[in-house]
């Protein structure tokens, strides 16, 4: 009989490490009036971006009853925002959150993530309290910041504004990034490059945040007019890891549910699953969500760094393998 290893996946210093940093993180909410709420982990709905894939459940409202198809869900966000809609004020989340296909050093399908916002603030004045929170956890120097535009410059030599797709497949032949990806998208190869050349080279003494991503690369962020327009988004990466995303928040539900739309289009495209779309959260975009920015932080990679691990599973109670 194989013998079956039952223990944490992580060591009783790193889970300690782990509680100390939830603690400090909600310490530094409380300290600036950000409210802490709890939203639905289970949805009749999910996101519809085409590279994020949810993970379905099957609820019966009663015994032998017919089975509904329910959400887990990849992010509290629509219904934080149904909350800020509500008159809700700043409002924080620690929560897990869950997807489809990930696995690795720095994925797991089961995970946990801070997401918050801040009525009045702008993404930058969000990256300001980002760097904060950063200092705060991690003892890291101030962050740099770069634009999309910047780094895409200084590392490949390309305007990533007005590149063809086929200089970004010759880009990436030329620096040895082989993948089996038969795609004419330019985000796509866009977001090849980013991850795999540029990530790797930023953010390694101090984080790095980048920010005015291509307007085509907005996803639930509004778009800044110009030559060209950018997204008002921006990421932050430290030493080899994505660590955050946020957005000056898209108000204009019609222009959402375009959005929505055309991510329904990619995936017929892509062959994946249909995801309806969310109206409890368009409807709450209607009625009017304030101007404000928010931003999701993976906490578990945020241990990580923190506690020097190599893996995510290195953090975890029990990682995917022993669940």
């Amino acid at each position: 009989m194989s013998v079956i290893n039952w223990q944490p996946s992580a060591s009783i210093e790193t889970l300690r490490t782990r509680a100390q940093i939830l603690k400090t993180i909600r310490d530094f909410f409380v300290s600036r009036d950000v409210m802490e709420v709890e939203t639905p982990l289970l949805c009749g709905t999910s996101v519809t971006d085409p590279f994020i894939q949810s993970i379905p459940a099957l609820f019966q409202s009663q015994p032998h009853g017919s089975e509904q198809r329910y959400y887990l869900q990849t992010s509290p966000e629509y219904a934080m925002k149904r909350l800020l809609a509500a008159g809700y004020g700043a409002i924080f989340q620690i929560s897990k959150a869950f997807r489809q296909s990930e696995i690795g050093r720095f994925h797991n399908p089961e995970f946990t993530l801070i997401e918050w916002y801040r009525p009045g603030f702008d993404h930058h004045a969000l990256m300001d309290e980002m760097d904060a929170l950063l200092q705060t956890v991690l003892k890291t120097q101030a962050a740099e910041r770069k634009s999309y535009l910047d780094v895409f410059t200084q590392h490949l030599h390309l305007n990533p504004h007005n590149v063809t797709v086929d200089e970004l497949i010759a880009c990436a032949t030329y620096n040895h990034i082989s993948v089996a990806l038969d795609s004419k998208d330019r985000d796509t190869w866009l977001q090849l490059l980013m991850s795999d050349y540029i990530e790797p080279r930023i953010g390694q003494d101090r984080p790095c945040f980048i920010y005015d991503f291509p307007a085509s690369q907005a996803a639930l962020a509004r778009i800044q007019p110009g030559n060209p327009p950018v997204a008002s988004r921006f990421e932050v990466y430290f030493r080899g890891i994505e660590l955050a995303n946020g957005f000056h928040e898209l108000q204009d539900a019609n222009e959402q549910r375009n959005r929505f739309k055309k991510n329904q289009s990619t995936r017929e495209q892509l062959g994946l699953n249909q995801m309806v779309i969310d109206e409890f959260f368009l409807s709450a975009l209607t009625q009017g969500l304030p101007d404000c920015a928010g931003v999701a932080l993976g906490i578990d990679r945020l241990i990580m760094l923190a506690s020097n691990s190599n893996s995510i599973a290195d953090v975890l109670s029990f990682d995917f393998a022993r669940a």
